[in-house]
């Protein structure tokens, strides 16, 4: 049995290629693929924007880069009895939605699932928007983990049984049922790693650009954990993992390490759990097994950590001697009232220690602030401002400012209203009422800090200046974006708008 995988468009938000179009390399899409193969399945993999990330077609406000749905057609193998759409990210929504209904379009379709990302803050929980999907043309749903709800479904329609047939299974969703509560989390030392021979991984890397800062030629992604167990009220993240930590052995994690290192030749990895260091001892562990394996790598917490869990400088200084690179934290908001609010714990002078401590040991740091959540004065975000003054002289790299966006799956959405598509829940939402009020403060904020850092670090600031216009070798993400948003910007000026 062939079950083919798709990775749907890449979306951009034209007014705003800075904040969005952001390159998230498919892993939890890739590690489903392998555990397919595991069991015996045929696996194919058609990642329309991988395929082609320099060809463009606009859409409205959106730049929608990849394939077209013809051109994802022809890439299904014929003997395909199952495909599998990965929702990756709430921006592509509108692509994922134009995949479904090319699908269904043809002559005889194929059973068609939706996989959840259960394992990323900038995707979206399918539970709250099932019906549309269904609407659309899928024929189900898969929650959670997909090596579990997803290979149950497979191995029913090998079994030579039909989808109108198919029984309540935990973490499925159809149109006539809605699952019966979450599955079971898979063991993940067991699980196999992640088949990224599937993927067009030459055509990533030539971008020189992904979520984290790309240094070296060649990177790959990696989940060492999965789950966060804080219940931040904007964020998806307890919908979708049901705020439980499950980690993965240091010794299973440096294994792939070394296997990634010499099937695919890579020696930088971008960390993308939700909260990799919530156990320090396991970060320790994994810092002792890669130095004394010897391995010449690079690895950068890209998509953020608890900072409160990395305990003190004594596991900053194993970090950094085991090849970390940089490290994302969010702090949120300089406003203790919004962070109560938020329920976002969050230790400033713990933070601050961290922070000089990562500098003095060369790795790079990142502060991510959101604004805009509800309730938030003019004086929350002047306090926000005093943080990030305060953090600049502490010695932070860069700092991201995302916008409040009531993401499917969050305790917001249930009261979001004024978008025309879940794709305008990214981080730049131009549909809410104060959008330009934020946006001025935001775009004031990012220059008053770059004023800050020349003042307190100016040599930080001409070597990021020197890696952007001459290296092309990232170390912040600062230095990356406005590249990055250069090549989306001449991609948008050549694409054909859409009728």
């Amino acid at each position: 049995m062939r079950i083919t995988l798709i990775n749907p468009n890449l979306v951009v938000q034209q007014n705003d290629p800075l904040t969005t179009g952001i390159v998230y390399m498919p892993v939890t899409l890739a590690s489903f693929a392998a555990s397919l193969m595991a069991t015996g399945l045929d696996v194919s993999v058609v990642d329309t924007f991988g395929l082609a990330p320099r060809h463009g077609r606009c859409q409205g406000k959106f730049l929608l880069l990849g394939l077209d749905p013809q051109q994802m057609l022809r890439q299904i193998p014929a003997d395909t009895q199952l495909i599998f759409i990965f929702a990756n990210q709430v921006i592509n929504h509108v692509s994922v939605v134009q995949c479904i209904e090319a699908i269904k379009g043809v002559r005889q379709p194929w059973p068609l699932g939706i996989l959840e990302n259960a394992q990323a803050v900038t995707a979206y929980a399918l539970g709250p928007v099932a019906e549309e999907l269904f609407h659309h043309g899928a024929d189900l749903a898969v929650t959670g983990d997909p090596e579990v709800g997803g290979i149950a479904v497979a191995q029913w329609l090998q079994a030579g049984h039909g989808l109108p047939d198919l029984p309540p299974m935990a973490g499925v969703l159809t149109p006539s049922h809605r699952g019966s509560g979450r599955n079971s989390p898979p063991d993940l030392d067991s699980l196999p790693f992640p088949a990224w021979e599937l993927f067009p991984l030459a055509n990533y890397w030539s971008l020189r650009f992904a979520h984290g800062p790309q240094s070296r030629q060649r990177y790959l992604p990696m989940q060492t954990s999965r789950g966060c167990p804080y219940p931040c009220r904007f964020c998806v993240a307890p919908a979708t993992t049901g705020r439980r930590w499950r980690p993965r052995s240091a010794q299973r994690v440096v294994e792939e390490m070394v296997f990634l290192q010499h099937r695919f030749g890579v020696d930088e990895f971008h960390i993308e759990d939700l909260n990799p260091t919530m156990s320090d001892q396991r970060i320790r562990d994994i810092c002792v097994e890669i130095i004394e394996k010897k391995l010449n790598i690079s690895w950068k917490i890209a998509a953020g950590t608890k900072v409160e869990s990395i305990k003190d400088e004594t596991t900053v200084g194993l970090m950094a001697a085991a090849g970390c690179r940089y490290v994302s934290i969010s702090p949120e908001s300089g406003a203790e009232e919004m962070l109560k609010a938020m329920h976002k714990p969050f230790k400033l002078n713990h933070a601050m220690k961290i922070i000089g401590h990562m500098k003095a040991h060369g790795i790079r740091s990142q502060a991510c602030f959101v604004l805009g959540f509800p309730g938030e004065t003019s004086d929350h975000r002047r306090q926000t401002r005093d943080l990030v003054h305060t953090l600049t002289r502490a010695g932070v790299d860069e700092i991201a400012l995302f916008m409040i966006t009531p993401t499917p799956g969050s305790e917001l959405f249930q009261e979001a209203e004024g978008f025309d598509s879940l794709s305008d829940l990214n981080f730049t939402p131009t549909w809410r009422p104060d959008y330009a009020e934020l946006n001025h403060f935001r775009k004031r904020l990012y220059l008053s800090f770059l004023l800050w850092k020349f003042r307190y670090h100016p040599f930080a600031i001409l070597r990021q200046t020197f890696n952007f216009f001459v290296r092309r070798r990232f170390e912040t993400k600062m230095e990356m974006v406005p590249y990055r948003a250069m090549v989306w910007k001449w991609v948008g000026r050549k694409c054909r708008p859409e009728a």
